[in-house]
């Protein structure tokens, strides 16, 4: 009983300290301030290309959850035509992945900050409650950059990312960004209009985080298919960081909870 009062009293709070300062510097690798510090985010450039090919090659610069500024070439495999596009001067384009992994980790933040020190446990139950509280969100923020939105091509041709470019993508051409585990990817998909007399076999396609060739859709009064798509991406080293930290962090839970159970189990069941 002294023991898991000693467990209860000092060991949990030294492992909410523990978990508080881990996710402390995982929010910090968001490179965002927190409100009231007044800090400028600082802007990272990523060239983003992909072995064995020069299809597409990109240049973005990631300020915090945005991206500021894209450089895309395209070549053109048709007729090796080179087109260029970059993000317009007035426009950013918010990476709702990062947004909400850093809110979820600011959330687990709150709730370990909610038992200060002078906090008392009083029953096991209390701490197992606790620490399925925060594994819920550090496993909702670690989902959010491991498992990328599923989109239909409409979907991605109606996106506000399509207006985001000077010059204006042409209608054959599609984008999309994404992160993918510690990867920012950029996704380009050519395209064909289906005429009249081929439609007989149109299936659109549904959601995906990433179409392949084939892939049907329509989209206003026309009809599409994917005739060639181009993915290329880089590692953004903080994400890896995130990653890390929120894998570190669950196992901490993890460890305390299987501490706690073990007590608890003893505690239920011991000889009277």
């Amino acid at each position: 009983e002294e023991e898991f009062k000693w467990l209860l009293q000092e060991e949990v709070h030294a492992v909410l300290r523990q978990l508080q300062d881990i996710l402390k510097e995982a929010s910090h690798r968001f490179a965002l301030p927190t409100s009231g510090s007044g800090g400028a985010v600082k802007q990272e450039n990523f060239v983003l290309s992909t072995s064995g090919t020069d299809q597409v090659k990109g240049v973005m610069t990631l300020q915090g959850d945005a991206l500021c500024q894209a450089d895309v070439n395209l070549k053109m495999p048709r007729n090796n035509q080179l087109l260029h596009f970059a993000f317009r001067e007035d426009k950013q384009w918010k990476l709702q992945q990062i947004q909400d992994a850093r809110n979820h980790v600011n959330q687990a933040i709150y709730l370990l900050m909610n038992r200060d020190v002078n906090y008392q446990f009083k029953t096991g139950l209390e701490v197992l409650k606790l620490m399925d509280a925060v594994m819920l969100q550090l496993s909702r923020a670690r989902n959010r950059l491991t498992t990328p939105a599923t989109l239909t091509l409409p979907e991605i041709a109606s996106s506000g990312l399509t207006k985001m470019f000077t010059p204006t993508l042409p209608p054959d051409i599609l984008v999309n960004f994404y992160i993918n585990l510690n990867k920012l990817c950029l996704t380009v998909y050519q395209l064909h209009v289906l005429q009249a007399s081929t439609t007989k076999n149109f299936k659109p396609a549904g959601g995906s985080v990433l179409h392949n060739p084939g892939a049907m859709f329509e989209f206003g009064s026309q009809r599409y298919e994917v005739s060639h798509v181009h993915k290329v991406e880089c590692v953004v080293p903080w994400l890896n960081d995130a990653l890390v930290f929120f894998t570190v962090s669950l196992q901490l839970c993890q460890q305390l909870k299987d501490k706690i159970s073990v007590f608890s189990s003893y505690w239920n069941y011991r000889p009277y």
